[in-house]
């Protein structure tokens, strides 16, 4: 990695005036993120983190003189052509030449890799990772905040897949519980084989509509609970026909998440684990931590005085497991199965007391492993419409963002003739998608606008998109095959600059998500990487300039293409090349 060479070498001349391993101060050493405003150094060492390890709290003033005392010990040699000092900082400024050389070369050289091989993950061990996220419910709606699992459960995988984790992806579905009594009746009564098979998804959550409107009545009620029981007890009728519908949803939501560039290793669910939830009670049971109320459920005491002030519930009176025990069970065969480092799940916050009381009960279970469990939580989205209304299927949305960029195509004047219109509007409006949803904090609530979401200008996933098509097609017009062999050298004008200072600092953003699981890192990222470019675009013209300028141009717009594009992939975006 270009930004690791130049890190190492800064820190091997501190270590020396310092007194301190050069290890020890990598992480000290940050690239300096571009400005426009003004020419900026590359890389500045902060004062204050190498005082953490003392006990002195330095002020303002003493960390400056300090930053000021080291500046004056430091030499500028073949790889620092200057060194200065800002508040707190001593700053680095690379040898141009050697900077432009360094960053296109291995760019060129990482391809796919660039960034994710950077020192800065030598201290990560690589992982066996399970990640849950999407999970929806069969027969009911899949709402906003199922597609948003689905893009950041995604994201996550497809991050840490890429610094070299072993990553297995669960889709836990609702396919069990009291709601398949109702949806089995009503399936008798309004139900129609040739619609389950040819539109499942759909014909289920009408007939769960139909008979939910007779719910109140107590012979259906009665009937949906005997049903089942049924189920419970594997009567094989009743068992093929959920089978049925878990099957053919199955096939559905692949198809559709298909679309959205999502798979999955393994569709689990509730259903899986109705018997081994009752392993569960019993364990609970032998570690004296069930409790059984007046009314007969179950519960298990998490308060820390043991007076019931916090309790969870685990079983019904009659006996059967709830959600929480199925969760229980599940967490513990996956440690069995897959023997993993981490799990992570992925859901919107309403559900965090469910995961601290999922992670307590683990705990006073005595399972150790629960430390390694974590839950990726995130806020709500409000306003998301379709012209149809409010959202009831995933299909809904992409059939609504692929119509609306249709549109905007074919108004656009400047749209090139595409091969495929309706998959490109699809591609660049899940960029939009995603790109409005990753841009805040996922812990943040925010207000959906398709007019926002689709803008071609300013932050917009369409914008990257259209940077990356721009490029694409710069390169094609100036020849297709890798440039090698050229003199990068004379790319010193300040764009250039400002796109060799940018493509530096991937790594450092990359392993900022990776620690906190934020892709709003990456995407802020890509947008000045694609508003940077834009500007270089204008300025440093391919077309009519020496031979050796364009090639070192076309270099240096090939490496922020490849930048744009492996970024825009982790984000779960498949770049397009002409729109």
């Amino acid at each position: 990695m270009a930004a690791c060479a130049f890190r190492r070498s800064i820190a091997r001349q501190l270590s020396e005036v310092l007194d301190l391993p050069p290890e020890n101060l990598i992480k000290s050493i940050s690239a300096v993120p571009v400005s426009r405003k003004r020419r900026n150094a590359d890389f500045q060492l902060s004062i204050a983190s190498i005082e953490e390890g003392s006990s002195r709290d330095y002020m303002a003033q003493d960390l400056q003189l300090r930053a000021q005392k080291l500046a004056e010990k430091l030499k500028c040699d073949a790889v620092v052509s200057e060194i200065s000092t800002g508040p707190g900082t001593v700053n680095f400024t690379i040898n141009r030449e050697l900077l432009a050389k360094t960053v296109l070369q291995q760019v060129q050289k990482d391809g796919t890799q660039y960034g994710t091989k950077s020192e800065l993950f030598s201290t990560v061990p690589k992982q066996k990772a399970v990640v849950e996220f999407s999970s929806p419910n069969i027969a009911k709606k899949f709402h906003i905040g199922h597609l948003r699992s689905t893009i950041i459960g995604n994201f996550i995988a497809n991050l840490k897949v890429a610094l070299g984790h072993e990553v297995t992806r669960i889709n836990y579905l609702g396919d069990w519980g009291m709601q398949f009594g109702l949806l089995g009746v009503g399936f008798q009564q309004f139900g129609e084989k040739e619609k389950l098979k040819s539109s499942p998804l759909q014909h289920l959550f009408e007939v769960y509509v139909q008979i939910n409107k007779a719910a109140a009545d107590e012979n259906t009620k009665k009937l949906a609970k005997d049903f089942f029981r049924k189920l419970e007890e594997h009567d094989e009728q009743a068992l093929s026909l959920w089978k049925e519908f878990r099957d053919f949803s199955i096939k559905e939501y692949t198809r559709i998440y298909k679309r959205l560039g999502v798979h999955f290793d393994e569709y689990s669910g509730e259903s899986f684990y109705q018997e081994k939830s009752r392993e569960v009670l019993k364990m609970l049971e032998d570690k004296g931590l069930l409790q059984k109320t007046i009314k007969g459920t179950g519960v298990v005491d998490l308060s820390e005085k043991k007076d019931l002030s916090s309790l969870s519930t685990v079983s019904r009176s009659d006996g059967t497991s709830l959600y929480i025990t199925r969760d229980l069970a599940a967490a513990i065969d996956r440690m069995n199965k897959y023997n993993w480092d981490t799990m992570i799940y992925v859901t919107d916050r309403n559900q965090s007391s469910h995961f601290q009381h999922l992670f307590q009960i683990l705990k006073l279970m005595g399972y150790d492993w629960v430390e390694r469990c974590q839950h990726v939580s995130f806020g709500l989205v409000q306003g998301m419409k379709t012209r149809k209304g409010e959202v009831v299927f995933l299909e809904d949305v992409l059939d609504e963002v692929r119509s609306r960029m249709l549109e905007n195509m074919a108004s656009a004047k400047t749209t090139k003739e595409v091969e495929d219109p309706m998959e490109t509007a699809e591609k660049v409006g899940l960029a939009a998608l995603i790109i409005q949803d990753f841009r805040g904090l996922l812990s943040s609530d925010y207000q959906f606008s398709w007019d926002r979401a689709l803008q071609s200008r300013g932050d917009t996933g369409v914008f990257l998109q259209y940077t990356h098509a721009r490029l694409h097609s710069l390169e094609r017009m100036h020849g297709n095959e890798p440039v090698t062999d050229v003199n990068v050298a004379c790319l010193q004008e300040p764009d250039a600059i400002f796109l060799l200072q940018h493509l530096l600092r991937y790594d450092e953003v990359l392993y900022r998500s990776s620690q906190d699981l934020q892709p709003k890192h990456i995407v802020s990222y890509l947008l000045t990487l694609s508003h940077l470019a834009a500007v270089a675009h204008q300025t440093l013209p391919v077309k009519g300039s020496t031979p050796a300028l364009a090639q070192a141009r076309l270099c240096l717009f090939q490496a922020t293409r490849s930048v744009l594009a492996n970024g825009m992939k982790l984000l779960g975006i498949t770049p397009v090349t002409r729109m």
